[in-house]
């Protein structure tokens, strides 16, 4: 339902975009984003978008990664530019059917996740 491409290896202050397509039921979810978790650590939500374009990001990415969407391919993309070590992580499309968007727990659905590793 969610299809992910775009992870990969760069080095620090390169830059990667990640796409998803999804399905038309999942893609009418109110909210959608994109979650990433690294080993040991909690799921985090790293951006979210609405369908009228409302974003929020993690602080931490705030300048540097960039989310968008294409409705006309139900598609959601995360431009990450100026990559650093501390981003590598699983990254997970995702879409929140209740539009609440706030927290990882409020995404219930979720892409096949794509490992994105920055290191030199």
């Amino acid at each position: 339902q969610l299809v992910e491409s775009g992870g990969g290896s760069v080095q620090p202050g390169e830059s990667l975009r990640l796409s998803c397509v999804a399905t038309e039921f999942v893609y009418s979810s109110p909210c959608m984003g994109w979650l990433r978790q690294s080993p040991g650590q909690g799921r985090e939500r790293v951006a979210a978008i609405t369908k009228d374009g409302i974003t929020a990001y993690l602080d931490s990415v705030k300048g540097r990664f960039t989310i968008s969407q294409d409705h006309t391919k139900r598609t959601l993309y995360l431009q990450m530019d100026n990559l650093k070590p501390e981003d590598s992580a699983v990254y997970y499309c995702a879409a929140d059917p209740g539009g609440y968007c706030h927290r990882p727990e409020n995404f219930d659905y979720l892409g096949q996740g794509s490992q994105v590793t920055v290191s030199s």
